[in-house]
């Protein structure tokens, strides 16, 4: 426990420490006096002042900050923030995400360099499908689904995922063997059965949920991916084999049914009511992984940046319109319990395969606080950056006071969003 906690905490820090150097070195290189560096927040347990900068460590591991001189009143003194030239400064508060940027690029090459990574090459296609008959086959390369682009296998899985698969009709964008750019469409095999929303896969503690559906019953049950199968209507299930066999035997027909599962080391039990749900068959399946010369790897090292910001953009405009909820976010106890979770499935595949997963949650968490910091909103960066981008075209700053209130008032909003959604994790944990 102790060792998944101080991993998890290593990984958060990490990012927002490579966040906040971002600021910091981008703020020396401009004559910008940095009042106090320092990694997490509350309390100081130890400092050090060298080059007029006080250099802290903080007594709760979450977070960091650069402070800068003037940053937020109206000083215009040497050294001072507000002294510099509207580029100067623009760039010193873009340096944050664009760092977080490059190490999730960084540790993409390592990860893909090790495990590969590929365009949605089709492996197979079933006999008589509805694909098959389309014109779709083997080494295909699906370049765009139902109109949106495909630069990775792991983007179309999530697309799917996410979004669901058409039950009317499906469009296809591939790139044969050949070269030659086709576009498919076809009506894929119709099934109507009652789920109750959520994929699953073995891992080394059991029948683990995957992913759970929003807006179908485990989800409104309180489920959530991580958590572990235990049993179905007093069915032990350790496994998915033994879950399958349940399955086979007892379809869900839309009577109750009562489970039992694992959250962080806890036992509950609920009971859910299947729903009657129509949905496509895909006939086909395609690569995820594949290895990559040298070139190939930063390539897709960038094409997994890509598909990472293209997620938390699509997250966001979900959370907008209602898909998602505030209570899906996650804050930096949930993160941290994310990560000590995907280091309990890993660790016994050995010290690679560990550090390997741990490199993605990097990537994950390091490209999500990049975008989430390039929002156009009061007090993240990105709402800094509009007022200094309005500043550029008038070609005069915005009245600073109206300025500093603005990002004031933001950051109140953000810090009670904060303090809900880690008393929501808290919940979710226990």
């Amino acid at each position: 426990m102790i060792v998944k906690i101080l991993i998890a905490v290593l990984i958060f820090g990490i990012t927002v420490i490579i966040h906040e150097l971002g600021h910091f070195l981008l703020a020396k290189a401009n004559g910008i006096t940095v009042t106090e560096f320092s990694i997490g927040f509350g309390p100081t347990v130890v400092k050090t002042e060298k080059g007029g900068t006080v250099y802290s460590l903080k007594l709760l591991p979450f977070g960091g900050a650069c402070q800068m001189l003037g940053e937020d009143g109206e000083e215009e003194g040497e050294g001072t923030f507000n002294s510099k030239s509207v580029w100067a400064r623009i760039s010193v508060v873009a340096a944050g995400p664009v760092f977080n940027m490059i190490l999730a690029f960084f540790c993409a090459i390592f990860v893909i360099s090790y495990a590969g990574s590929s365009p949605a090459r089709v492996t197979e296609v079933a006999d008589g499908s509805p694909e098959a008959e389309a014109g779709l086959e083997a080494g295909d390369i699906i370049t765009s689904y139902e109109g949106r682009h495909i630069s990775i296998g792991k983007e179309l899985n999530s697309v799917m995922t996410v979004q669901g698969v058409p039950t009317d009709e499906i469009t296809l964008e591939v790139k044969k063997a050949d070269g030659e750019k086709k576009t498919i469409t076809y009506e894929p095999t119709v099934t109507t059965r009652y789920m109750m929303g959520f994929n699953y896969d073995d891992c080394d503690r059991g029948m683990e949920f995957t992913y759970v559906q929003q807006n179908m019953p485990l989800a409104a049950a309180g489920v959530v991916a991580g958590d572990l199968l235990v049993s179905i209507n007093g069915a032990p299930i350790t496994c998915v084999a033994d879950f399958t066999a349940y399955q086979t035997e007892h379809p869900f027909d839309g009577s109750a049914v009562t489970l039992e599962y694992e959250h962080s080391g806890k036992t509950k039990e609920i009971t859910v009511t299947p729903v009657e749900n129509t949905y496509a068959n895909v006939q086909f399946s395609y690569q995820l992984r594949e290895k990559q010369s040298p070139i190939g790897v930063l390539k897709y090292s960038v094409l997994e940046i890509k598909y990472w910001v293209r997620t938390v953009i699509d997250s966001v405009s979900m959370l907008i319109t209602g898909q998602y909820s505030v209570n899906d976010l996650s804050g930096p106890v949930g993160v941290v319990d994310a990560i000590g979770t995907a280091y309990d499935d890993v660790k016994s595949q050995g010290v690679l395969v560990t550090v390997m997963t741990m490199l993605n949650m990097v990537i994950l968490l390091s490209s999500n606080l990049g975008v989430m910091n390039l929002l156009p909103l009061p007090a993240l960066d990105g709402g800094r950056l509009v007022f200094l981008i309005i500043e550029a075209i008038r070609r005069k700053p915005i009245r600073r006071d109206l300025e500093g209130m603005v990002h004031f008032a933001g950051l109140v909003l953000l810090m009670a969003l904060m303090v809900y959604v880690m008393i929501h994790d808290v919940q979710r944990i226990l």
